[in-house]
């Protein structure tokens, strides 16, 4: 068994519901979905593009599958992630987009984000005990010969080569296609992704990721919500109060209006 630590929107997400339906599978439950309609593409296509995400489910990796240590076992992973998630904050990457990745499609931020670049270097760091060195053919499949330096570096002390400052948050929603299918998907995928794609992409949780054995399709284990639930509920708090003194015409000054109002919600 492996497991991941990653980014995927919750269940009931807009945006989550339209990549079920793209990928063709359920990252939460691991069921089939209806492949979606749309004109110029048949399901055939779309489930042949779509054949290497849907494996991995819809999400962003952040610490990329791995062996357990053998001194390690699963119900210490999930309360450390538990307290870890607990201890950070959530944040909005303000804009995503349908871009390239190389010969795939994807969604990417259309500017990078340092709190989620901070997070994923926190993470590698933090869950690094959990891993089990990588054996010499999962050396291999990294295809080394072809590595830069620091992603070599990586690979060798991270078990990984795209972390640290290599790293790149994305959520992938094709395979490689060839010139002809990545002009042909462009506008169809824009036209499916975009509408959900109006408003921040709000990083509120972690999800650990499964990998029951080798080559089956991974799922979601467990989401792990960032910050203390009271503490995300006295921001909201806050952000209300704020705009509550700046709104209401009172002659309180604006910040006692805000005081006021965080008093009457403890």
């Amino acid at each position: 068994m492996r497991y991941a630590i990653c980014f995927t929107p919750p269940m009931a997400d807009p945006l989550s519901t339209v990549a079920a339906s793209w990928l063709g599978r359920n990252v939460y439950s691991g069921e089939p979905t209806e492949l979606p309609s749309i004109c110029g593409l048949t399901a055939s296509e779309i489930a042949f593009h779509t054949a290497v995400p849907r494996r991995f489910g819809f999400h962003a990796v952040v610490m990329s599958p791995f062996r357990l240590h053998p001194d390690m076992d699963e119900a210490q992973l999930l309360k450390a992630l538990m307290h870890f998630a607990g201890a950070q904050m959530p944040f909005e990457i303000e804009r995503m987009e349908v871009a390239r990745l190389g010969q795939c499609w994807g969604l990417m931020p259309q500017i990078p984000s340092t709190a989620m670049h901070l997070l994923a270097a926190s993470i590698i760091q933090e869950f690094d005990a959990f891993r089990a060195p990588l054996s010499e053919d999962e050396i291999e499949r990294s295809d080394p010969d072809r590595l830069t330096a620091p992603q070599f570096s990586n690979l060798h002390r991270w078990g990984d080569p795209h972390v640290m400052d290599e790293y790149r948050f994305h959520m992938m929603l094709t395979g490689p296609l060839g010139q002809d299918a990545i002009r042909r998907i462009e506008a169809p995928l824009r036209d499916l992704f975009e509408p959900c794609l109006m408003q921040p992409l709000t990083i509120g949780s972690l999800a650990l990721f499964v990998e029951q054995e080798s080559g089956a399709p991974m799922r979601v284990h467990s989401q792990h919500p960032l910050g203390k639930i009271s503490a995300t509920k006295r921001a909201d708090r806050i952000k209300r109060a704020a705009a509550e003194a700046t709104l209401a015409p009172s002659p309180v000054p604006p910040l006692s209006r805000m005081v006021a109002a965080l008093m009457a919600g403890r």
